[in-house]
Parts: C-alpha cells; sequence; structure tokens
C-alpha cells in the first residue's frame, strides 16, 4: 500500500478513521538508553501521514487525536501506529505529524539518494547500505578507500546539482510494469504488497525506494560531506549531514570556537597551537607530579617506621594517589606484622584500595572490606587490592580492621 505520507511527503495534517485498536506491548527506548517494554495499543487506520520505517529511513512521531503516537511500525500492507491511549474503531480522527522530525528526515534520505547516484557515476562506488542517524549519516561504499580529492570533487558536484533546483518526483508502477526493472534497486521487501514506488531525481537517479523525499533538490539547502572511515569487510563508510543539520553544525562550531577563544585567548587560527601547548604542559606537570607522589610515599612509610612506639596498623587515604602510589607505601613499611589500610580516589565515591598485612588476618578481611566498599579485589600473599565503587564506608573498613589488629597483638587471634 501507498500510504498518504508517500503520496504526499509535505501534508502535516490528515483526516482519516480508525480501522481497528487493540492493546499491545512494545519495547522502546527509554531515557537511561536501554529498551524498556511499554503497554499500549496498536492502531490501524484507513490511511496514514506517518511514515512507518523503511528504506533505512526511522518512522514519524506525532499524534492522532492529540493521542502521542509512540512509534509506527509496518506490518505487510499496514502501518501500526503504537499509541499511549485507546482509540474508538471507526472514528474519524485527525493526524498531525512532527514536522522538524519528518522534513529532517527527507533531507537527509533525499540527500544519500543523490550521493549514492553521484559516487557510482563520478567513481564507479556502489552503496551496499546506509543508515540515517540522529546527528549524521553514513553511507557505506563497496571500496576498501577512496582517493584524495575525490570527496572533495563529489561534494562540490552534489550541491551543483541542489542549486540547479532539479526537481525529484516520485512514481507509483505496478509489479510487472517493465521500467521497474531499469531503476536501481536491492530488491524489495518480503512482505511487499501493492504498487511499487520510484522516487526519481531528475537527470540523475531513479531508485526504488519506500521513503519520504523532498519535491526539488533545492530543499536540501546544502550538502556537506564530513569525511570517510574505514568500515567492514572492505568497505568504506561516507559520513554526511544535509540541509538544516548543516546550519546546527554551523552554529555548534562557531559557539565552540567563540568558547575556545575566551578559554585559549587566542584567535581561531591559534586555537589548535595553544591546545598542542597546553597537552604538552600538562604531560610536564603530570609526570612531575608522579615524581613528587611517589617521593612522598617514601617519606610517608619512612615517618611511620621511625615513630618510637609505632602502632602495628596503618591507614591513610589521598585523593590523588594511583596503585603505585599505594604499593610504594606498603612495601617501605613492610607488612609482615603491621596491617595496612591505603585508598586513593573520591573520598565520597569511587576509588582504590590496597590492604596488607599477616596473610591469615588478609585472607579473612579481604572479602569482608570489598563487600564494605562495594567493589572487586583479589589478592595473595598478604597483599588485598581492587576497585571500591564507594568509599563512604572508609572509616567503618579503617575501624574493622583496628579492632583484628589490636586483637592479634593481644594474642586473641
Amino acid at each position: 500500500m501507498a500510504f498518504q505520507c508517500m503520496r504526499d511527503s509535505y501534508m502535516k495534517e490528515f483526516v482519516t478513521s480508525v480501522v481497528s485498536c487493540s492493546p499491545a506491548e512494545l519495547k522502546l527506548d527509554s531515557t537511561n538508553g536501554k529498551k524498556e517494554k511499554v503497554k499500549g495499543f496498536n492502531v490501524i487506520l484507513k490511511d496514514t501521514i506517518l511514515f512507518p520505517e523503511g528504506g533505512g529511513q526511522p518512522d514519524d512521531r506525532g499524534t492522532i487525536e492529540d493521542v502521542e503516537v509512540l512509534r509506527v511500525l509496518r506490518q505487510g500492507a499496514e502501518a501500526v501506529h503504537f499509541t499511549s491511549s485507546a482509540l474508538e474503531e471507526g472514528r474519524e480522527v485527525q493526524l498531525k505529524v512532527d514536522w522538524k522530525r519528518r522534513f529532517d528526515h527527507m533531507q537527509q534520505h533525499s540527500g544519500q539518494h543523490l550521493i549514492t547516484a553521484l559516487a557510482d557515476a563520478m567513481f564507479g562506488y556502489k552503496t551496499t547500505s546506509w543508515e540515517l542517524g540522529r546527528q549524521r549519516s553514513s553511507i557505506e561504499l563497496d571500496t576498501a578507500s577512496v582517493k584524495p580529492g575525490e570527496m572533495e570533487a563529489l561534494e562540490d558536484t552534489v550541491n551543483d546539482r541542489i542549486r540547479a533546483h532539479v526537481p525529484v518526483n516520485v512514481r507509483l508502477l505496478s509489479i510487472d510494469d517493465p521500467d521497474v526493472e531499469k531503476v536501481r534497486s536491492r530488491g524489495l521487501p518480503d512482505d511487499h504488497a501493492g504498487p511499487v514506488r520510484i522516487v526519481d531525481i531528475e537527470g540523475v537517479d531513479a531508485n526504488m525506494c519506500c521513503g519520504t523525499h523532498v519535491s526539488n533538490l533545492s530543499h536540501l539547502q546544502v550538502i556537506k560531506i564530513l569525511g570517510t572511515e574505514k568500515g567492514k569487510k572492505n568497505k568504506t563508510n561516507l559520513i554526511f549531514i544535509a540541509g538544516n543539520r548543516v546550519l546546527k553544525y554551523a552554529d555548534e562550531c562557531y559557539n565552540a570556537e567563540k568558547s575556545l577563544t575566551a578559554l585559549l585567548k587566542t584567535g581561531p587560527d591559534e586555537h589548535i597551537d595553544a591546545v598542542d601547548k597546553l597537552q604538552k604542559t600538562v604531560k610536564r606537570l603530570q609526570k612531575s607530579n608522579l615524581t613528587i607522589l611517589r617521593d612522598m610515599a617514601v617519606l610517608i612509610a619512612q615517618n611511620f617506621k621511625s615513630q618510637p612506639e609505632k602502632d602495628n596498623f596503618f591507614s591513610l587515604h589521598n585523593k590523588d594517589g594511583d596503585n603505585e602510589f599505594m604499593n610504594i607505601i606498603a612495601n617501605e613499611i613492610g607488612f609482615q606484622e603491621t596491617v595496612i589500610f591505603l585508598t586513593v580516589g573520591d573520598p565520597k565515591g569511587a576509588g582504590m584500595f590496597l590492604l596488607a598485612g599477616p596473610e591469615n588476618l588478609i585472607t579473612d578481611l579481604g572479602p569482608r572490606v570489598v563487600e564494605m566498599l562495594q567493589g572487586k579485589g583479589a589478592g595473595k600473599n598478604g597483599r588485598f587490592q581492587g576497585k571500591a565503587n564507594s568509599l563512604a564506608k572508609r572509616a567503618e573498613v579503617e575501624a574493622l580492621l583496628l579492632e583484628h589488629s589490636r586483637k592479634r597483638t593481644a594474642g586473641e587471634e
């Protein structure tokens, strides 16, 4: 079936009727990025302006009588609208499409057709697949690499066609029409029903496609090829944005440029050099900081050992330390007779720990310490260390270790 959205991709509102409505469940993306089962209703309409996903294009969003449409899926010849509320069967309803989302998809999809056709015509690079992403889109080209200057030439030619106001026409053909064999296609889906839809960019490309498209290349405004990346199985991924996404990208780049100018106190042409100098300075400071931390670890251990009446328990937290810092202290002090508890990182959040001491005591207490710190760890030969997801109970761990250490000294263990 050719839906109304395919006959007129620019229609923003439409009146139709409800054919059926039944309870359903669907897995939808949640705010944390995971799929969650949501209860709702599957609604089939007599016709629709809400595009069901297909041809590499995501589905539309919109409303049916102010009821939010959460997904639109294709099932054979039908478009199934998954809604949050039920709709009365037989009722006449008004549909509204999320036009901002729809027009963005039209620009990216038509842009893909144009790039694909010209990449093939100019360089013989066939398109094997494509993805319409939320921020940028990619076209998989059947080539292991592209030659220098080819993408620049492709971008120039693509935008020449846009400036030429080339019409984009949609034709509906019967499956047995001879013209069907003349157009570019990767084949029809197994559940295809109804006429075959041809998207024809005059003088450039004719392609079998079910998606929504602009009626003239001028509506694409502009296409920017951001670059290429190595793809799978000797393929190359061409990354691009079209239309309003280019304007948004330019705006984001300009705002980033202004922020960097304010932070670096240099003009845009000097940003790269300024950041390079900062990175080199940071590396020198990090190296110097590591040296100071190591020297500090040795001094801390020596200070403890020099105490005339030192305890057989030593505990320390250092926010900026690392594993080497803790190991130096433990090795310098020695843990055959002394229980050592060291932590580094955020005192109220995550970090690392090292527990060292008499082997039997550490073997017994290590798992309990890990549990209290909500972390993971392992150990042997009197040393137990690992990651702590929370150092909030550090004081409690310290108290536990101190208690067992004193009991051992008193001969109770």
